[in-house]
């Protein structure tokens, strides 16, 4: 495929491709931030990642592939226990979308490093594939992630 036709080069990826680096590089780093630092920084980053997230190509991931993806468990927790204990008692939120808060009374609370670590772990997954350097592992990287972020 050449690359003037081909989405991993395509304008919008490869912004994508850098906000994910500065996501990653923030959230991995997010330890040695001051509490308003972080907050001033994740409430620019954040927006600007799902804008970038909205404008990539539309590809349909391959489902009989399996990427192999390296965010391991250890590292989707090292970064949520760093946000967690950053940000204290103002991690946690009221869910009112939460698929069990219908059927009770009382509130479902969720966590924004949870939150913040699950889009690492997409994210830098994403980015681990798009390194590689083989476009078809990087079509799939870009369709992949994508789906994800308009599912979740």
């Amino acid at each position: 495929m050449e690359k003037e036709n081909n989405p991993v080069y395509d304008r919008n990826t490869l912004e994508f491709v850098t906000v994910v680096l500065e996501y990653c590089t923030f959230v991995e780093s997010s330890g040695q931030l001051s509490l308003f630092d972080f907050v001033d920084k994740a409430t620019k980053l954040l927006p600007l990642l799902y804008l970038k997230a909205g404008l990539l190509p539309s590809l349909t991931p391959d489902e009989d592939s399996i990427p192999e993806y390296t965010v391991t468990e250890d590292m989707y927790e090292s970064v949520r226990n760093r946000i967690a204990g950053l940000l204290g008692e103002h991690d946690t939120y009221l869910d009112t979308f939460h698929p069990d808060m219908q059927y009770s009374d009382a509130p479902v609370a969720a966590f924004i490093s949870e939150n913040l670590a699950d889009v690492y772990q997409d994210t830098g997954n994403f980015v681990s594939l798009f390194r590689q350097g083989f476009e078809e592992v990087m079509l799939e990287a870009v369709a992949v992630c994508a789906t994800n972020f308009k599912d979740y």
